[in-house]
């Protein structure tokens, strides 16, 4: 081996392990440092959707800092880095402008806020609570506990439902009853299961609807307001009273049936 190789591998082999030595401390100080900010944005009380980003934020600021003075070790002037970069800016935002998207996405949901971490939303046919809103993807938890992770593009650019925006719901449980039932006595009875959820509101009062005259049944809507993290147990609620105040008042509910008829006699 040539001693200008070996010297190479001499000079270049501490400044490697140098690097990767600063490299970890720099992810360890980011760490750090995000988790400082996320404690002391939460003691104050601040917003927790931003609480996240901000400490998110911070890493990779930190990261990217540490990443830029680091190319000093191998004799690249900032100057001239900066000046690369600018070359540079167009390709690479060609080459991830998916991400840049993404990101993009991101800041527009921080700014219009149409939803925060907490809130329950469907969107993009999955439907959870909002774990984090962070700068290329949000993280949903769904109902039987499963981490999903859209791009923030995805969830910008279409139909967002926001279903914990507002503090109360409506429940509505469909049933239909027999013909031959009174429709002032099926009212009352339907009118009393609403009123026997001890999860619904006074107010708005609940109310039963008569839906249409269906092909065997008369089709009623009962309707009962509630707090929306009482949702889905209010409607377990309801659909069970409804059922036992028609059983009490012996009116029946009709299920599908169908009748066969046979012309001319049975061959044996």
């Amino acid at each position: 081996m040539s001693e200008t190789t070996i010297r190479l591998i001499t000079e270049y082999a501490g400044k490697v392990l140098l690097l990767v030595a600063l490299l970890i401390l720099a992810r360890l100080v980011a760490k750090w440092a995000s988790l400082v900010v996320e404690k002391g944005l939460r003691k104050s009380k601040f917003d927790e959707t931003l609480t996240k980003f901000f400490s998110n934020a911070t890493r990779w600021v930190i990261i990217t800092i540490a990443v830029i003075a680091m190319l000093g070790i191998f004799g690249v002037q900032t100057t001239s880095f900066v000046a690369v970069l600018g070359t540079a800016g167009l390709a690479i935002a060609l080459a991830f402008q998916g991400s840049l998207a993404n990101f993009a996405a991101g800041v527009m949901l921080l700014v219009f806020r149409p939803f925060k971490v907490g809130d329950v939303v469907s969107v993009g046919g999955s439907t959870g609570k909002v774990d984090e809103i962070g700068l290329f993807t949000t993280t949903l938890d769904t109902p039987d506990n499963r981490r999903i992770f859209m791009p923030n593009k995805s969830v910008f650019g279409t139909t967002l439902e926001n279903i914990s925006h507002h503090a109360t719901r409506r429940v509505e449980v469909t049933v239909g009853t027999d013909y031959g039932a009174d429709l002032d006595k099926t009212r009352d009875v339907l009118l009393n299961a609403a009123k026997a959820v001890a999860s619904g509101l006074a107010e708005p009062a609940p109310a039963v609807v008569l839906v249409q005259l269906g092909g065997s049944s008369i089709d009623w809507a009962v309707r009962l307001w509630c707090n929306s993290k009482d949702f889905f147990p209010t409607k377990d609620a309801l659909t069970r009273e409804v059922k036992q105040h028609l059983d009490a008042a012996k009116i029946g509910i009709p299920f599908p049936q169908m009748d066969v008829h046979l012309d001319g006699g049975l061959k044996s």
